[in-house]
C-alpha cells in the first residue's frame, strides 16, 4: 500500500520538503489557494511526477485546471536527489479570467531509505523486501530470524556469562550469533536541517533484544579479532535513539542480538522501526514523516530425538561405576562416537547426567549451534552445564524455579521428544516433546515446575504432550518408554515397558520346564521363575502398572499418530515401594527400556534374567524383538552402580546429536 503524506503549500513564501522515494506527497490545492481562485496550473522539474485528482476532464495537460474543493495534487519522485533542494515544483492560481492570483513554490529533496533484513531466509539481507515487516510460517513464509546469543565467545575476568548478558561486543565471532540489519540510503550527503533518523523497538519485550551499530569503517579480519566501536543503539534501557544518516549512496550495518527465548510472557516476535523525523517548529517534538519496519522471530530451542545421529556421549565417573564405564566406553568408541567422561571433581558423586540437562540447538539461515537446557534440579552436577559446556558456539539456557517448587518431575529423564510424526494430517517434522506429569488427581504430588513447562510450550515447533508418570517412584517417562530407529513404517518404533509381556515369557519358561531357572544369578539372592509366578502381590502390582502404561499408550497413539504395529512391548516387571503411605513403582529387574540409542546400536541394561541353555531368556527376547529392525543389542551391567540406586543406562548417560536437516521456520502452524 502506497504511503501518502499530506503537504501544505504557501503562496507567500517558498517551502522546502524532504521526500522519500516510494511514497507520495498529497496536497489539497483548495486549502492554499488565494481567495477567488478558480483555476490552477502545475509545473515541475524532470524528476518530479505529479497527478491531479479528480482528473481534469478534457484538459490534456496541467494548465488552467478547474479548482474544486476536493482538488488534490499527488507528488512523487522516481529517484534520489544528489543535492539538497535539487528539484522544484510550482502551483499557480488564477481567477475566473485566468488572471494570476498567487504562486506556491516547493523545493524538493528526494532520499531513498530502507531498513533491511533477511526476510526471505536465504542468509542474505536483500533490499526492501515487501514482506520484511511481518512474519509468516511455512515454506512460502517470510520474516527474519533472530538467535538468542546464549553462547560465550570470550572470557571476562575468568567469570563465565553468556554473551547476551553483556552490553558490548568484544570479539568478531560474536557477530555471527546476531542477525544483520542494514540501513540503506541514497540521496544528498546530509539530511536538510530539521530532519533526522531514529530507530526504536515497537513490539516485543525490550528486555528480549539489543541492537548494535557497526563502526566506520567495519573491518574484521577473522573471528578471533577483538573488535571495538560497536556502540549499543537499542536495549531495555534505551528503546529509541537517533541513528546516523550515512549520506550519499551508502549502507550502515546493525547487529541485532536476541536476549530471551520465547516464553509465557514473550511470543518471540520483535519489531524494530526506523523513523524519518521532521521538526516543524523548534521546541516542539519532531513528527515522523516516514516509517520503515522489520520483524524478527526469535529462534526456538529444539530438542533432538533418538533417531538423529549421535555426536558425543556423556557419562559420569564415580567411585563405584568402573565396570559400567568400561562397557560404555567399548560400546561408544566401537561405533565411532566420542565419549566424554565427567570426573568426580565436577560431578561430586552425582551420576545422573540425563537428569541434569537436555541437549538441543538453535538455528537460523546464517548460523546455528547447540544449546543445553539446564534442569532446575540443581544437585551436585549443577555446575557442569554452565562451567564445562558453555563456550564458543555452545549455548546455555535454564529456567530458575523456587526450590520448594522443584520435584523429581523436573529432572530431564522426564523430558523426551518423539521422532517426526504426522497426526491426522498435521505434520510435526521436528517431533513432539513428551513430559511426565502427575495425573490423575488422586495420585498428585507435584508437576514439572511451571517455569519449565511454560518454556517448553512456548517454543511451539515441537508441541508438547503430557504423559502420566507420577505412578513411578522416580517419576520419569524414560522408565517406561523410548524410541529406536527402524527401516520401515514411520522410520522408528516406540518401545514400551510391558509387565504383560514379561509374565508371558515367565509363563512360557515354566511351561517349557524352566520354572527353577533363576533371576539375578550372580548379583544377590536369586529368585526362580516359579517364585515370580507364585507371587500374587507382585502380579497385582504389575496389573496396576500395566493399566497406567496402557493409559499412556493410548495417549501416545493418539498424539503421535501411531498404530499398534509402531509399538513394541518389552518384557519388564515392576515392584512397588511405599513412601508416605503411597505406593510407587520401580523396576523389578534392570529396566531394559531405559537404554542408550546410538544409531543402530543399543546399550541396554543387562536384566540378569533366567538362563536357558546358558543364555538369558530376557536378553534373547530383546534381541528377537529388535534385531529384525537392523538394531544391535549390547547389554551393559549397571546393576550395582545404577539399578540398585533406582536408575539405569539412560539415566546415567546423555547424548548430543546432530540437528534436524528440516528448518523449523518451514513448519506450517
Amino acid at each position: 500500500m502506497e504511503y501518502h503524506r499530506t503537504c501544505h503549500l504557501d503562496t507567500t513564501r517558498p517551502k522546502s520538503v524532504l521526500h522519500v522515494v516510494g511514497t507520495s506527497l498529497k496536497v489539497n490545492l483548495n486549502r492554499s489557494a488565494p481567495p477567488g481562485s478558480k483555476f490552477f496550473s502545475v509545473k515541475c522539474t524532470a524528476n518530479v511526477k505529479c497527478s491531479v485528482s479528480p482528473p481534469p476532464g478534457e484538459t490534456s495537460h496541467l494548465s488552467y485546471v478547474p479548482l474544486s474543493e476536493n482538488s488534490v495534487l499527488l507528488i512523487s519522485m522516481s529517484h534520489a536527489s544528489r543535492e539538497e533542494n535539487e528539484e522544484k515544483l510550482s502551483v499557480r492560481y488564477y481567477d475566473k479570467k485566468k488572471k494570476v492570483l498567487g504562486n506556491a513554490i516547493l523545493h524538493l529533496t528526494a532520499v531513498e531509505i530502507s531498513l533491511d533484513v533477511d526476510a526471505d531466509r536465504d542468509g542474505v539481507v536483500e533490499k526492501n523486501n515487501p514482506n520484511k515487516g511481518s512474519w509468516k510460517w511455512g515454506p512460502n513464509g517470510h520474516g527474519a530470524i533472530l538467535l538468542v546469543n546464549c553462547d560465550r565467545d570470550s572470557e571476562k575476568d575468568n567469570i563465565k556469562t553468556t554473551d547476551s548478558e553483556e552490553v558490548n561486543i568484544s570479539k568478531a565471532s560474536d557477530l555471527k550469533d546476531m542477525s544483520l540489519m542494514v540501513l540503506r540510503t541514497r540521496g544528498p550527503a546530509r539530511l536538510p536541517k530539521g530532519y533526522k533518523l531514529t530507530m526504536y523497538i515497537s513490539q516485543g519485550n525490550p528486555k528480549c533484544v539489543q541492537v548494535f551499530r557497526a563502526g566506520s569503517p567495519e573491518v574484521v579480519k577473522n573471528s578471533h579479532d577483538f573488535v571495538k566501536d560497536y556502540p549499543l543503539v537499542l536495549s531495555s534501557e534505551v528503546r529509541s535513539q537517533e541513528v546516523p544518516y550515512p549520506g550519499g549512496s551508502a549502507e550502515m550495518n546493525f547487529y541485532v542480538e536476541g536476549l530471551r527465548f520465547p516464553d509465557e510472557d514473550f511470543d518471540g516476535l520483535i519489531s524494530i522501526n526506523l523513523n524519518l523525523m521532521e521538526q516543524i517548529i523548534e521546541g516542539i517534538p519532531e513528527t515522523p514523516i516516514f516509517t520503515d519496519k522489520v520483524v524478527f522471530r526469535v529462534a526456538p530451542w529444539i530438542m533432538t530425538p533418538n533417531t538423529l545421529q549421535p555426536l558425543e556421549v556423556f557419562v559420569c565417573s564415580t567411585s563405584d561405576n568402573r565396570q559400567f564405564l568400561k562397557e560404555m566406553k567399548h560400546l561408544v568408541t566401537k561405533n565411532g562416537y566420542k565419549l566424554r567422561t565427567i570426573n568426580e571433581d565436577m560431578n561430586r558423586g552425582d551420576r545422573w547426567i540425563q537428569d541434569e540437562l537436555e541437549f538441543g540447538y538453535i538455528d537460523s539461515p546464517h548460523h546455528s549451534f547447540p544449546v543445553v537446557l539446564d534442569s532446575p534440579r540443581d544437585r551436585d552436577l549443577k555446575d557442569f552445564p554452565y562451567k564445562e559446556l558453555l563456550g564458543p558456539d555452545f549455548g546455555h539456557v535454564t529456567r530458575v524455579a523456587r526450590s520448594r517448587d522443584v520435584s523429581t518431575l523436573d529432572s530431564f529423564g522426564n523430558l523426551e521428544v518423539s521422532p517426526p510424526v504426522t497426526v491426522n494430517g498435521k505434520n510435526y517434522p521436528l517431533g513432539r516433546i513428551l513430559v511426565g506429569v502427575a495425573f490423575p488427581e488422586t495420585y498428585k504430588r507435584q508437576n514439572m515446575t511451571k517455569v519449565v513447562r511454560d518454556f517448553l510450550w512456548a517454543q511451539k515447533v515441537q508441541k508438547p504432550v503430557a504423559l502420566f508418570s507420577d505412578w513411578l517412584y522416580v517419576g520419569h517417562i524414560d522408565e517406561f518408554m523410548t524410541f529406536v530407529p527402524a527401516p520401515d513404517r514411520k522410520g522408528f518404533r516406540l518401545l514400551l515397558a510391558s509387565p504383560d509381556a514379561g509374565y508371558k515369557i515367565f509363563r512360557r519358561l515354566q511351561e517349557d520346564g524352566h520354572g527353577r531357572a533363576k533371576m539375578f544369578d550372580g548379583t544377590f539372592e536369586p529368585v526362580t521363575v516359579d517364585q515370580i509366578l507364585r507371587d500374587k502381590n507382585l502380579r497385582a502390582q504389575n496389573t496396576d502398572v500395566q493399566s497406567w502404561i496402557d493409559w499412556n499408550r493410548d495417549v501416545l497413539k493418539k498424539e503421535l499418530g501411531l498404530d499398534d504395529d509402531d509399538i513394541i512391548d518389552l518384557p519388564i516387571l515392576f515392584k512397588r515401594l511405599e513412601e508416605n503411605n503411597k505406593y510407587s513403582a520401580v523396576a523389578y529387574y534392570p529396566d531394559m527400556v531405559n537404554m542408550i540409542v546410538l544409531g543402530k546400536n543399543l546399550g541396554i541394561p543387562k536384566p540378569f534374567g533366567p538362563k536357558v541353555n546358558g543364555r538369558c531368556a530376557l536378553e534373547a527376547e530383546m534381541c528377537s524383538l529388535l534385531e529384525g529392525l537392523g538394531l544391535n543389542c549390547t547389554f551393559i551391567d549397571d546393576f550395582a552402580s545404577y539399578h540398585e540406586k533406582l536408575g539405569e543406562v539412560h539415566c546415567g548417560s546423555n547424548v548430543r546429536r546432530k540437528p534436524f536437516d528440516f528448518k523449523w521456520w518451514n513448519i506450517e502452524l
